[in-house]
C-alpha cells in the first residue's frame, strides 16, 4: 500500500479539535439567591473536575470523520501483482523506426530489445509487431507464432519520418477497444522529447493497457546537423544569389566545422565556421553558379558524426530567365510605367522583366507567355481584346488593374466586370486627402507594405465591390484594393494610379514591397517552396485539371503513382529524403527536395517522471509508482473513492447522533 500525496496525512493533526471541543464544554450551575456574600472568603475554584469527556460515541465519529478526510486527500493505493497465468493478454511489441533511430547503433539495439520482449508471449496468447513513425505500421496480425514476430522485427528499417507518440497512444486505445483484452505493450525507442504531442492528454492509455518502455539511447548524446537552408527556388542571376545555412549542435562542445556548398555532386565553395557549445552558427554563400534547368544542390558539414544523414541538407534550384510582364498604358502615358519599373528592378532576384506597350497596339498580342498583365489607367480596349484578357485569366492568368482619371470613363472594370461609379476627389473644401482606414495585413500584397500607412490619396475611382473581396478601404469607406477570382485566375484592382499624381504612394517605403509582393502573388511565385519536410504534401492538380494525368518521379527514378492515381490523385506525400520531379497536368515541370524534419535531430530524451506518468495513465492512477518488471506487471487500485464514501457515511451518522445529544441537553436545560 502507498500514498500518492502523503503530505495530506498531516491533516490528521486536526483530530485534536473534537477533544478540545468536548473538554471545554461549558459547565453550567444553577444559581441560588443569597442575602450577602461579604462574609465569605474569595477564592478560585478549580474546574478540572468538570472537564470530563462525554458522548464518547459522538467523539469517536468526529475523529474518524477527520481521519478519513485526510486519507481521501492523501489518495492511498494498493498495488497487486497480476499473474500472467491468471488471464490472457495481447502482447504488443512496438519499435520506433523514425529518422532519429539512424543514430549510431540505435536500431540494432532496438531489435535486440524487441526480440527479448517476444519471450513474454505465453502459450495460447497472441502478439503483434508495430513500427512507430509519423504513422503506425502494423507489421503483423495478432499471431501466436513467436518466430513470425521475430521475423517482422528483423525486417524493420529506420525511415526518414518523424515519430509521433500521440499517434502511437491513439493506436493503442483503438487496439484495446477492438480486442476487448488487456494489452501488454513493450515500446522500444530512443524516447525523444520532440516526439511528444502538445497536450499530455493525447498520451492517455486505456485502463487495461500496461506500457513497458525500453530506451536504447544514452543520456545527452551529441549530434551535429545542418538545421536549415535558405535559398531561392529559382536563379535568374547567379552572381546575386545568397544561400544561407544554419549549423547547430545538440549536447555538443564548442567546435569548428567545415561547411560546403555542392551542386549536382560538385563542391562549389567551402567555408569554416565556429559553432558554440550546444548552439548554432550561420554560414552564407554569395553566389551559386549553375547552368539553365533544374539542379540538385546540397549543404554539407564535415566531419560527419553518429547521425550522418542530417549532416547534409538537400535543396532544389532552377536556373531560368526572368518572366515577362505586360504593362499596358494609354498613349503618351509613361509616368506610371516609370515608377513601377523602378520599383520592380530594385528588387534583387525578382524574376520579372517589364514589357510596356500602348493599349491600342495590343489587339493581336499573345498573352500566354506573360507572368501577369497590368492595365494602367486605360480608357478603352481594342475590339476583342477584353475577351482575350478574360480567356487568359480564366485559364489561370492574373490581371492587375490600376484605375485613374482615364479609366473613370469606363462603365465597368475590365474582366472582373465590377461597376465603375465615378471619380472621387479630395478638395480644399473638405478632407484634402484620404488614407487607408482598414486593410487585410495577411493578404500577400500587403504583407510587407505596413497597410500602406501614411500614404495620401487625393483621387480615386469609386468601384462597386459587387462579388469582389475588399482588401483595403480608405477613411471615406471607398474600396482601394479589391480581388476577384475569375475562372482559374484572379483580378486585382487598385482604385488609384502609380504615377505620383493621384497619390504620393511611389514616394513611400511601402511602394517597393507592395510592387514586389503583388508581382510574386500574381506571377504564381507566392507560398510555393521547392524544399519541404518529409511527410508533407504537395498539391498535384487544380479543380479544372480533374482527370488529367500527373507524373511523379521519386529519388530512385521510379514512378510511385499508378495510372489510376496519376489521373485522380489530388496530392502526393513525400515519404523519404531526396529529389522528386513532378510533371503537372498543365505541362509545368518542377523539382522538389525533401529533407527529414530537424526536430528528429534533437536527441534530448523525455524525463523519467513524464514516462512514468504516461505509463500510469493505463493504470487509472496518475503518478503511481509501479514495477518495471515485464515478467511481473503490477496493477494499481486507488482507494480514495472508498475513503470519501466512508466520510459521507460518517458525516450522516454524526449528524444524527449529534442531533440526539443536543436535543437531550436542550430538554434538560
Amino acid at each position: 500500500m502507498g500514498f500518492l500525496a502523503p503530505w495530506f496525512l498531516a491533516g490528521m493533526a486536526v483530530v485534536g479539535l473534537p477533544f478540545w471541543i468536548h473538554l471545554l464544554r461549558q459547565y453550567r450551575s444553577t444559581p441560588h439567591p443569597f442575602s450577602s456574600l461579604m462574609f465569605f472568603e474569595r477564592r478560585t475554584q478549580s474546574s478540572i473536575k468538570h472537564r470530563r469527556l462525554r458522548y464518547l460515541l459522538l467523539l469517536s465519529l468526529r475523529l474518524l470523520l477527520l481521519i478519513f478526510m485526510a486519507l481521501a486527500f492523501a489518495n492511498p493505493y494498493v498495488t497487486r501483482t497480476v499473474s500472467s497465468s491468471g488471464g490472457r493478454k495481447n502482447l504488443v511489441i512496438a519499435v520506433d523506426n523514425s529518422f532519429s533511430m539512424r543514430y549510431a547503433d540505435h536500431m540494432a539495439r532496438a531489435k535486440q530489445e524487441a526480440r527479448k520482449a517476444v519471450s513474454n508471449l505465453n502459450p495460447g496468447e497472441r502478439g503483434q509487431v508495430l513500427a512507430v513513425g509519423a504513422r503506425i505500421q502494423y507489421l503483423t496480425q495478432p499471431v501466436e507464432d513467436a518466430d513470425q514476430l521475430k521475423a517482422a522485427i528483423e525486417a524493420i528499417q529506420p525511415s526518414d519520418s518523424r515519430s509521433s507518440y500521440g499517434e502511437f497512444a491513439r493506436a493503442l486505445r483503438t487496439m484495446s477497444q477492438l480486442s476487448k483484452m488487456p494489452l501488454e505493450v513493450h515500446f522500444v525507442s530512443d524516447m525523444q522529447k520532440s516526439s511528444l504531442p502538445p497536450a499530455f492528454t493525447d498520451l492517455r492509455l486505456n485502463a487495461d493497457t500496461n506500457l513497458v518502455y525500453h530506451s536504447v539511447a544514452d543520456s545527452k548524446e551529441p549530434n551535429w546537423m545542418v538545421e536549415s537552408v535558405t535559398a531561392p527556388g529559382k536563379i535568374y542571376n547567379p552572381k546575386k544569389v545568397h544561400v544561407q545555412a544554419v549549423i547547430a549542435g545538440v549536447n555538443t562542445e564548442a567546435a569548428k566545422r567545415t561547411v560546403s556548398l555542392a551542386l549536382d555532386g560538385k563542391v562549389l565553395d567551402t567555408k569554416s565556421v565556429d559553432v558554440p557549445a550546444g548552439g548554432r552558427a550561420t554560414v552564407e554563400f554569395l553566389s551559386l553558379e549553375s547552368p539553365y534547368g533544374f539542379h540538385k544542390a546540397e549543404i554539407r558539414i564535415e566531419p560527419s558524426d553518429s547521425l550522418k544523414e542530417d549532416d547534409r541538407f538537400a535543396f532544389a534550384v532552377e536556373r531560368a530567365d526572368p518572366r515577362p510582364v505586360l504593362f499596358l498604358h494609354g498613349a503618351g502615358q509613361h509616368r506610371d510605367e516609370l515608377y513601377y519599373r523602378a520599383a520592380l528592378e530594385s528588387v534583387s532576384e525578382a524574376g520579372f522583366v517589364l514589357e510596356p506597350l500602348a493599349v491600342d497596339q495590343a489587339a493581336n498580342q499573345s498573352l500566354s507567355k506573360y507572368a501577369f498583365v497590368i492595365l494602367s489607367d486605360v480608357n478603352s480596349l481594342p475590339v476583342g481584346f477584353e475577351n482575350s484578357l478574360r480567356a487568359y485569366v480564366n485559364g489561370g492568368g492574373s490581371l492587375l488593374v490600376a484605375l485613374g482619371t482615364s479609366s473613370a470613363a469606363l462603365d465597368h472594370v475590365p474582366v472582373s466586370n465590377e461597376k465603375v461609379q465615378g471619380t472621387g476627389y479630395s478638395g480644399r473644401e473638405g478632407d484634402r486627402f484620404q488614407v487607408v482606414a482598414s486593410a487585410d495585413a495577411e493578404h500577400p500584397s500587403l504583407r510587407r507594405a505596413n497597410k500602406l500607412d501614411g500614404v495620401q490619396f487625393y483621387q480615386i475611382v469609386r468601384v462597386d465591390p459587387g462579388q469582389s473581396r475588399v482588401i483595403a478601404r480608405l477613411t471615406n469607406q471607398a474600396p482601394l484594393l479589391l480581388e476577384k477570382q475569375v475562372g482559374e485566375g484572379r483580378v486585382l484592382v487598385f482604385a488609384s494610379t502609380f504615377d505620383n499624381v493621384a497619390n504620393d504612394f511611389p514616394l513611400h517605403s511601402s511602394f517597393v514591397p507592395f510592387v514586389e509582393e503583388t508581382a510574386r502573388y500574381l506571377g504564381g511565385q507566392h507560398d510555393r517552396s521547392t524544399n519541404v519536410a518529409v511527410d508533407s504534401y504537395v498539391e498535384l492538380r487544380t479543380a479544372k485539371e480533374q482527370g488529367a494525368s500527373v507524373d511523379v518521379t521519386d529519388p530512385d527514378g521510379k514512378h510511385p503513382l499508378s495510372l489510376k492515381e496519376a489521373a485522380t490523385a489530388q496530392s502526393f506525400q513525400f515519404d523519404r529524403e531526396g529529389f522528386y520531379e513532378i510533371r503537372r497536368a498543365n505541362g509545368r515541370h518542377e523539382m522538389m527536395a525533401a529533407h527529414a524534419d530537424r526536430l528528429e535531430s534533437d536527441l534530448t530524451q523525455i524525463s523519467k517522471e513524464t514516462l512514468e506518468s504516461w505509463k500510469n495513465t493505463g493504470r487509472g492512477v496518475d503518478n503511481a509508482p509501479a514495477s518495471n518488471d515485464p515478467g511481473n506487471p503490477g496493477k494499481t487500485w486507488s482507494l480514495w473513492r472508498y475513503a470519501l464514501l466512508l466520510v459521507l457515511i460518517l458525516a450522516i451518522i454524526e449528524s444524527l447522533i449529534a442531533s440526539r445529544y443536543l436535543g437531550v441537553e436542550k430538554e434538560a436545560a
